[in-house]
Formats: structure tokens, sequence, C-alpha cells
């Protein structure tokens, strides 16, 4: 178990039963890992519930407010409900007293009946009905609060899963290629809680509005708890992945795959991918631009990042060239011919031609 809470070195050589209980030792990690995490979820799942039901409790409000949709209509009966009841409690209490010119037989009749509609009208709710998504089967609100704790706690664990991840893929790594996977893989994670923030904040709520109030008019609107959280965990999901594009980009350009160059020449063709990206988000116009002045905010960061990072890759290539030649016979002869000495193996490989003829 301790070689899943320390990298085995690259020097290390095991074999493939080692590396299978290395394997084996770090799935058990992060599956701990994800039960207690899991299990804090659990136990704050109203405070995750209220957290993800915010936007939707948000766009009901506004609903409510203009008397819209099915909760709009309840709360405006709801309302007059209360208005007719206290009138009526207000001309009952009128009638009651000595100088209504009512007989005293009739105020004595009065009375019950105005203790009795206050009783009434105390047990009407006064607080706004529906601001919450509904759930249809016995069993749904248990399955889906399990749902979103385990979204949250996957989300939390994450640190640690990549963690163990890059752990037993380290072996395989030279300490060149270690040095360049140790920053994007420490990066995911943060780019990852800023796309899912940046989707809390602005792409969810967009939707919610855009879908809520489409076609309403013409549909009793009726948000069912496990269709929304499936549709806003896609949401979160879908941009906590679209932010990951520095650490693709960074890299290919650590690769070779692409030049800091070419990813400045074609900065037209980024704005307009995404613009695409942002289209394709659920909202409107607003919501589009939004998210595309973020996107391209990226890009930018990535090629800043990218030409930094080349430019020390240069500078540690200059210093290796501008070392001094090792001392011995074998630097004399490479300095005199100008030509640097053949390996051991280009030696043996090398066939005199007039000896084959």
């Amino acid at each position: 178990m301790a070689s899943a809470l320390r990298p085995i070195r690259h020097e290390d050589r095991l074999s493939l039963v080692d590396h299978l209980d290395e394997l084996r030792n770090r799935l058990l990690v992060c599956a701990a890992a994800l039960a207690v995490v899991l299990g804090f979820c659990l136990w704050q799942n109203h405070a995750l519930l209220h957290i993800i039901n915010k936007p939707l409790q948000k766009q009901t409000r506004k609903q409510i407010a203009k008397g819209e949709g099915t909760v709009g209509q309840a709360v405006l009966a709801q309302q007059g409900v209360l208005k007719v009841a206290g009138d009526t409690q207000a001309a009952l209490e009128v009638l009651s007293q000595p100088s209504s010119g009512v007989s005293p037989q009739a105020r004595t009749q009065l009375r019950p009946l105005i203790r009795s509609l206050h009783a009434d009208v105390a047990k009407i709710p006064r607080t706004t009905p529906g601001d919450n998504p509904v759930t249809l089967g016995v069993g749904e609100p248990f399955t889906t609060t399990l749902t979103v704790a385990l979204y949250f706690a996957v989300l939390f664990a994450l640190p640690l899963i990549l963690y163990e991840l890059y752990g037993f893929v380290l072996p395989a790594l030279t300490p060149s290629e270690r040095r360049l996977a140790l920053p994007l893989l420490v990066a995911v994670p943060f780019l990852f809680a800023a796309g899912a923030l940046f989707g809390y904040f602005v792409v969810l709520p967009a939707a919610v509005r855009f879908f809520v109030n489409f076609n309403s008019s013409e549909f009793n609107v009726l948000v069912q708890a496990s269709q929304f959280y499936k549709f806003a965990s896609t949401i979160l999901i879908a941009m906590g992945l679209v932010f990951q594009v520095p650490v693709v980009i960074i890299a290919a350009a650590r690769l070779g795959l692409v030049t800091t160059r070419q990813l400045r020449r074609h900065r037209r063709y980024a704005i307009v991918a995404c613009a695409a990206v942002a289209a394709f988000l659920p909202g409107d116009v607003i919501t589009m631009l939004l998210a595309t002045v973020p996107l391209y905010l990226l890009y930018e960061a990535s090629i800043l990042i990218a030409s930094f990072v080349g430019r020390h890759d240069a500078s540690d290539s200059s210093d290796a060239d501008a070392a001094p030649p090792a001392s011995g016979e074998g630097a004399m002869a490479a300095s005199s011919s100008g030509q640097p000495e053949p390996s051991v193996q280009q030696i043996i490989d090398h066939t005199d031609s007039d000896l084959s003829s």
C-alpha cells in the first residue's frame, strides 16, 4: 500500500505482477477516498441540493412574480384566497360590533364563524410553492439525492484520483516527459473547477431560463428532479472539459505538433471556433457572448504559456550546446578533425567501399 502513496521512480524495474499489485493498491486508495468524500456529501446533501437547485428556484420565482406557468397561477390563486379570506374576516368583525345595527342574536352567531374563519386562514401556507424540482417515483428522492452526492464526490476527489493516475504512469515517463506532464496534470483539476463554476454561474441559469420559458404558454411545465440534475451535471461537465483547452494546446506545442507562430496566425479561426462552441450551449445571444470571451481568453493564455515554455526549452538547449567538450584524446581528435567522434555502433556498421569491392 505504501507504493500507492508515492510515485515509483523511473529507474525502478517492476515485474508484471508488481505492476498489477501497484494498480490494485492505487485503485483501493481511490475507492477509499471516494467513499469517504461520498459519505461527507451524503451528510451535507441538503446544502448540495440547495446549491444545485438555486438556478431553477431563481427562474421559478421570476415566473411567479409575473404570474406565469403552473406555479405562478397557483401562487395567484393562493394570494386571491388570502385576500378574500381577509376581506371576509374584516366584514364579519364589523358586523359583530354593537354599533353595526345587527341584532344581538345575529352577533352571537357571528362570533364562532369569525373564530373558525381565523383558524382556517391561518392554515393557508404563505410560502411560495413549487420552487424545487418535482419527483414522480417513490424511491426517486433517495436515488436522486445519492446521484447528486456522487457527482460532487467525484468532483471533490478528482485531485487525488489524478495524482494516483500520475503515480501509476510515472515509471514509463522519462525525466523530460515528467517535467512536461506534471504541470499539466496539476492544472487539470483547477481548470475543470473553473469551467464548472463558469457553467454554474453563467451557462446553467441561461439554459434554465431558455428551456423553462420556451412555449411555456402551451405546456404545464413541471421540472422533474432526476432530469434536471442530469441536465445540470451535463452542462457543468461539458464546461469543465471545454476549459481544458490550455492543457491540450500546451501539450501539443511541447510535443511539436503545433507552434506558437501557427497559433497566432490562426487567431481568427480560434475566434470562430470559440463562438461555435458557445453557440451550441443553450441560451440567448448575451449568453453566447459571455461564453465566447473566456474561451478565447483561454486560447490566448495558452499561446503565452506555450511561448514562455518554448523560450525556456530553447535556453536550456543553447546552454547544453555551449557546454565545453570533454577532455581526453577523444575530444582532441574531435576538435582536430572538426567532426564529432563516431560512436562504437557507427564504427561497427561502417563498411569500407574499397573492401567491399
